[in-house]
């Protein structure tokens, strides 16, 4: 008999309105994950930042599909991973390590967003990283560090060299495991996720043919990597794009508000 899904107390009450905006909002990236088939069945996470002073931040619930999230659901806790306020769940230790050491370090990783996709997890593998071969990857150039594989994110020492390792930058590539993104916003950070997983997906196909490639010109690819820092800025183009995606949510499946 299939286990019933944990229902949450009554969790809008006992947080604020710009918690539980926050909630949503990050609700509504676990379901657009799903949407665009990026989930690795209950195994990557993303997180974002409580407003105030006491560094708490949100993540999912371990046990659970990206298309079951609500904004109920999703864990509160410190950064020492102790649970704040619960949903009936408990958390996936390797999310905490990853989330909770770019959460301590980047004033600015409101929300980091981390996933396993097919084609990011194979870009990781190659020894280029991601190739600026396409307008999508040169936007984004500039902004992608690499950290090498360590296992999988459960020793907790690993985070001084994953924050060293991303140091400002807003992208991170994870040798031989995934991609990872950061936003001062749950709809900047989806924003930059998608761009590079879009990217790694040009890359994986355009390799796949076998033909020769074309190389972009230094000065087109200088152009474009300028033109990413203006185009990418928060509050740019995903504050066009996130309404957007909300409004296409709220059509198929609104309970991510609940």
């Amino acid at each position: 008999m299939a286990q019933a899904l944990h229902k949450p107390a009554d969790i809008r009450s006992q947080v604020s309105d710009a918690e539980w905006q926050v909630r949503v909002d990050l609700a509504a990236a676990y379901r657009l994950v799903d949407y665009y088939g990026w989930t690795d069945m209950i195994f990557t996470h993303l997180s974002a930042r409580v407003p105030g002073p006491e560094h708490h931040f949100l993540i999912n619930p371990y046990g659970m599909m990206f298309d079951e999230v609500t904004a109920s659901d999703l864990v509160k806790i410190d950064l020492d991973g102790n649970i704040v306020l619960s949903s009936g769940y408990d958390v996936n230790p390797a999310g905490f390590c990853i989330h909770s050491a770019i959460h301590m370090a980047r004033e600015d990783a409101k929300a980091v967003m981390h996933l396993h996709t097919d084609d990011g997890v194979a870009v990781s593998a190659m020894a280029d990283g991601l190739m600026p071969i396409t307008q999508t990857a040169m936007v984004i150039h500039d902004q992608i560090a690499y950290h090498e594989y360590e296992g999988v994110a459960l020793d907790l020492a690993e985070r001084e060299r994953l924050v060293a390792d991303i140091a400002d930058k807003r992208l991170l590539i994870l040798r031989n495991h995934g991609t990872l993104a950061t936003g001062e916003g749950v709809a900047d950070c989806f924003l930059m996720l998608y761009t590079l997983e879009r990217a790694c997906t040009m890359q994986v196909r355009a390799l796949s043919g076998g033909a020769k490639l074309h190389q972009p010109s230094a000065k087109s690819l200088a152009t474009t990597r300028q033109q990413g820092e203006s185009l990418m800025v928060p509050g740019s183009l995903d504050a066009l794009a996130w309404p957007a995606l909300l409004r296409m949510l709220d059509r198929r499946c609104p309970d991510y508000k609940h």
